[in-house]
Order: C-alpha cells, then sequence, then structure tokens
C-alpha cells in the first residue's frame, strides 16, 4: 500500500544545547565490516568548516575513511549547514563513537561494525510472502491440505522447516512498517522509514540524494561475484522487489527505480510492470520520458519474455533474462487459473509464480561463484488491502508451492542453499469462524447472521485440492469467515468476488479521502459497515505484530526465538561470509 511520502527528516535529536544535530546512519547501527554507506550531519544552524568537527573515537574523520566530507552551507538553500561522506566503509569489527561538535553544542552517537565467518552458504534463496500473516497460513493449510475432526491433513512446505523465529518489524520512523522500509531492512541492515529503501531519510527536497547504505544485491556482487535474481508477481518497481537494490526516500519513484534496475544489472528480472519500461508515447506507457528499457536491456545481452510460452522457451544456457509479463501487477492464481477475471483476458498467458522462481533458479545456479534470489508473492498483501480474501488466500498456496520447489531443488544440490521464508509485515486479520450460505435452507437470514463461531462454525465444505493444492471452487456453502480488523467504509456483502478483485473504495467528494463504493450497495446480503480508519485509507492497512521467519540450510541455525528485521540481513551476511575477514577467508 503506498502510503504519504516523507518530506522531511524526523529524528532531529538536540545535543548539549544549543543547535540540534541529526546523524546518519543513526545511534546503535549495527553495521557490516566493509560494507559501504554515506555519513551524513545536518545542523539546524548555518555554520562554517572551521567551527565544526567531525570525529570517529575521537580522530578526525578524513583520517578514519581517507577523505574529508563535502561541507554545505546552506542546505536546499536554507539557513542550516550539513556534511556528508559518500560510499565509506569500516573495516575493524567494534565500537565506533562518531562525535560532532559545534560552538554551540555537542552530540555524540555509537555504531556496533560487526564481522563475519568464512563463507558456508553458496547460494541464498529469500522467499517474501508480502503482508503474509498467520490466517494467511492457516487458512491456505485448510484449503489445499484439507482438515478432519481438526487435525490438518498435511502441512505447508512453509511450516515443515527446521528453524523458526519471531520477526519484529517496526521501522525508524513508526511502529508500522510498509513494504518499502521492511524490505530493505532485510537486505541492507539498516531500518529506514515508510517509502524509503536502501536510504536513510534525511531532510532535502531531493528524495534520490539521501544517505545511502549498500545493499545484499550489491554486497554479493562485490565480495564473490555471485550472480543476483529478483522474482515477483507485482510490478517489478514495486517497494519490495525494488528494495533488493534501489536508494530513494519515493517508492514511487518507478522511472527512476527501472533506471536503478539497469544499472544494478541483476542476472535475471522477472515480475508485472512493463508500462514503465517503454518509452513514452508506446501504447501502455506510463514513463515520463522517451526512454526505451526494454530495448537497453536487450542491448546489454538480456533475453526478453513477455508470456509463460517464452518464459519455457528460453534456452537453458541462457544467462541474464527479463521478463515483464503485464503492464500492471500480475494476475493471482485464482483469477489466472479458476476465474479468469482481473487483467487475463488482456494478459492470458502469464506464468506462475513457480514457473518463474524454476526459471530463475536454472539461470543463476550456472554462476559458479552462487546467487542471491529474491522471490515475491506480493499479490497476498495487494488483495488482503482489498479484503479480498480468497485471493490471497490461494496465493498463499501459490507461494507455498514455490517454497516447496526451492527446497525440492535444493536437496537434490546438497546442503549449500540457505532458504528463508517470510512475511515483510503483518495484516490485521482473523479467521472468526464460517460463513453458512445455504439459502435454500435458510432462505430468508441475513448474511450478516450467517457467521458461525465457536462450535458452530464447524468446518467449510471446500472441494477436495487439485495437485497444486487449489480447490476448484470458492463460493461454495460454507467458507471461512476471514477479516480484517482494520477497515475503511464499505459494503460487506460476505462473499467472494467472482467478476475480479474486489474493490471496496473508490476516491471520495473530498481531497485525499475516500469512500464505499457503491457498487457493492445492492448486492444480495450486502451491509455497510463503518469503518475505523481515517477517511484517507482506501483500504485495509498493515499492522505492527511479528512475524514468521522459517528457515532451512547452511547458516539457518540462528534462526531461533525473537529476532529485529535488521537481523536478518545478518543471517544471510553470516551464512555468505560478507564482511571483510569473511571475505578475506572464503578467498583464501
Amino acid at each position: 500500500m503506498r502510503v504519504p511520502v516523507l518530506a522531511a527528516a524526523f529524528l532531529l535529536i538536540a545535543g548539549s544545547g544549543g543547535s540540534a544535530q541529526t546523524i546518519y546512519p543513526v545511534d546503535r547501527a549495527e553495521i557490516l565490516a566493509g560494507a559501504r554507506f554515506d555519513l551524513k550531519v545536518e545542523l539546524d544552524t548555518v555554520a562554517t568548516p572551521e567551527t565544526v568537527s567531525l570525529t570517529v573515537n575521537g580522530t578526525d574523520h578524513g583520517a578514519v575513511f581517507g577523505k574529508p566530507a563535502d561541507w554545505i552551507e546552506r542546505e536546499d538553500g536554507t539557513e542550516q549547514s550539513a556534511l556528508i561522506l559518500r560510499d565509506v566503509s569500516l573495516a575493524k569489527p567494534g565500537r565506533y563513537a562518531i562525535r560532532v561538535t559545534t560552538p554551540s553544542a555537542s552530540r555524540e552517537i555509537v555504531w556496533t561494525v560487526y564481522d563475519t565467518p568464512a563463507r558456508r552458504a553458496r547460494n541464498v534463496v529469500l522467499l517474501i510472502g508480502d503482508g503474509l500473516s498467520g490466517a494467511h497460513r492457516t487458512a491456505a493449510r485448510i484449503l489445499s491440505k484439507g482438515m478432519i475432526e481438526g487435525r490438518a491433513s498435511g502441512k505447508l512446505s512453509m511450516d515443515d522447516m527446521p528453524q523458526m523465529a519471531l520477526v519484529a518489524t517496526a521501522g525508524l520512523d513508526s511502529i508500522i512498517t510498509d513494504s518499502a522500509n521492511s524490505a530493505s531492512a532485510y537486505v541492507t541492515g539498516h531500518k529506514t522509514a515508510v517509502n524509503a529503501m536502501g536510504v536513510y531519510p534525511d531532510r532535502t527536497a531531493d528524495p534520490f540524494d539521501d544517505p545511502r547504505v549498500e545493499t545484499i544485491a550489491s554486497l554479493v556482487k562485490r565480495r564473490h561475484g555471485m550472480a543476483v535474481g529478483i522474482v515477483t508477481n507485482t510490478e517489478i518497481q514495486d517497494a519490495t522487489p525494488a528494495a533488493m537494490i534501489a536508494h530513494t526516500r519515493r517508492r514511487t519513484s518507478y522511472d527512476q527505480i527501472v533506471a536503478q534496475y539497469f544499472a544494478a544489472q541483476p542476472d535475471v528480472l522477472m515480475g508485472g510492470g512493463l508500462a514503465n519500461f517503454l518509452p513514452q508515447g508506446t501504447p501502455g506507457a506510463r514513463r515520463r520520458d522517451a526512454t526505451d528499457f526494454v530495448a537497453k536491456f536487450k542491448e546489454a545481452g538480456y533475453a526478453y519474455v513477455t508470456t509463460g510460452a517464452e518464459l519455457k522457451a528460453v534456452p537453458s544456457d541462457t544467462r541474464r533474462l527479463l521478463g515483464l509479463f503485464n503492464l500492471g501487477n500480475m494476475d493471482g492464481v485464482l483469477d489466472r487459473k479458476f476465474l479468469k477475471a482481473g487483467s487475463v483476458k488482456r494478459f492470458p498467458d502469464q506464468p506462475d509464480l513457480t514457473e518463474m522462481t524454476a526459471k530463475a533458479l536454472d539461470i543463476l545456479s550456472q554462476n559458479p561463484n552462487g546467487f542471491f534470489l529474491m522471490v515475491e508473492a506480493g499479490m497476498i498483501d495487494k488483495y488482503t488491502h482489498l479484503l479480498d480474501m480468497e485471493r490471497a488466500v490461494y496465493d498463499t498456496i501459490m507461494f507455498d508451492n514455490v517454497v516447496a520447489s526451492v527446497r525440492d531443488w535444493a536437496k537434490v544440490r546438497g546442503d549449500d542453499t540457505l532458504i528463508l521464508v517470510l512475511a515483510d509485515h503483518a495484516h490485521p486479520i482473523a479467521i472468526v469462524g464460517t460463513i453458512d450460505d445455504d439459502m435454500a435452507r435458510e432462505p430468508n437470514v441475513p448474511m450478516r447472521e450467517r457467521i458461525r463461531i465457536y462450535g458452530a462454525a464447524g468446518f467449510p465444505n471446500y472441494p477436495a485440492p487439485d495437485a497444486e493444492g487449489y480447490p476448484a471452487r470458492v463460493d461454495v456453502s460454507r467458507r471461512l469467515a476471514m477479516f480484517s480488523a482494520s477497515l475503511p467504509d464499505h459494503y460487506e456483502t460476505f462473499r467472494p468476488r467472482l467478476d475480479g478483485p474486489n474493490q471496496p473504495t473508490k476516491r471520495g467528494q473530498e481531497p485525499d479521502t475516500f469512500e464505499a463504493n457503491e457498487r457493492y450497495r445492492n448486492l444480495p446480503g450486502a451491509v455497510f459497515r463503518l469503518g475505523n480508519l481515517p477517511r484517507l485509507a482506501g483500504a485495509s492497512v498493515h499492522s505492527g505484530e511479528d512475524v514468521i521467519l522459517t528457515a532451512s540450510g547452511p547458516g539457518s541455525e540462528a534462526v531461533r526465538g525473537q529476532l529485529d528485521n535488521t537481523d536478518v540481513f545478518r543471517v544471510m551476511a553470516d551464512a555468505l561470509g560478507l564482511g571483510a575477514a569473511g571475505a578475506e577467508a572464503t578467498a583464501r
């Protein structure tokens, strides 16, 4: 879900008196030895270079980093000075005290620099179910495995992994994160703010000049020459996939994110989002310039595919692949395989996420130095925002099929691949019972009174799943009653949307507001539900509880208990030996 863009720094902390100073990276930051980052100090008054000192453990910063910081006397034309040091690193682990002193104030923060052991994993596969919550997993288990007398007839592959932990998802600015912020923490080890990725959000107007931190996609290439793959069923420029490589405070800057993809050149890039690769004026294009990035990727040696058939036909010796299968987000599995709704008529041959993952593994595994692959099932989140629980659950089943296929692939190779399965954030959803929709037996009972709770809930009667775990129908007479605790004003119909994804709201008459979508008002059984969110929220929102992480492979033993989202980066960095000492030991 997209939220208002952060416009300025939010962490202005007073020093020992007088002026205030903000330092990035922030206090208590944990930094991988040898990883690159930008150091920035923001002052709230105009100063001169000779009156400001910046030291690291008591030594002038220029001596520590090998170059002095750039001085900005009036940042963005304001009466505020700043200094910034780009693309630096610290190779030695330990405690680093960063002190800024001006004539009127002094402030000290502390960083911890940590190193890694020698490399243990050849590959890392990071599998992200965007917004995947406990209710999604439980519903997917019930539908895909069945349940008899209260016992599921099988386990999800993601639940049947040897290591498990809870992961906190809060960001630098809020207890509630978005996907950009949370994915960035996973792949940089640094927290950032809502809408930001790969940066600390500063006070400047430019969303691309903020202090950067290095991503794991950059690190694995620079340290070990590994291949990198990014696969999603959302727009490839969307928050989670973009966070693998992008550096910006504004996640919606799709044109610029595509340009950053091209600069980074991951070996495999697959998803939706073709519209922002096409030059302005091309049918379906959403770019605001004349750059043809499809042509640029092809000129750079990428095979290019737009359909499932073309994906299957990609030669086995292909080393670089760009796959763009929809102008926008790809359709979920319920629409693609069963209902033929959404944009399926316009894009009838969109591959399944399992097929995209299999092809990515084939290509990336050709690199003798190993690979990093991120696969996102992003439509789980988008459907849950729309209160479209059936589509979200079917995509959860698809995501679990991806998990199973990656685990099977890794098993054949031996124990050389770390696999991490988790969500980037939660949604406040729950299964509260079932909905009894047997109209023949009880024709005059309102839909709300058909919600069965506790013992009356019984069990749903979805048909037996097919070989991939999908029941053939969702409009059965006893369905899961799965609701969100965060609601905009909307009309609740208590029935699945068979004609396309749910659209609970529409733009309101007042600026920046939403109201209930009247198209559902007169559907049988519909009731108006007064929302509990402000009117600027046009959909259900994220929640702040911990998410579940399961893992297997070398380095997965660190996945236990309760972790911070930045710890996920450290688990991967340790397994791959990405620190200064780890990289040196691996090279030896």
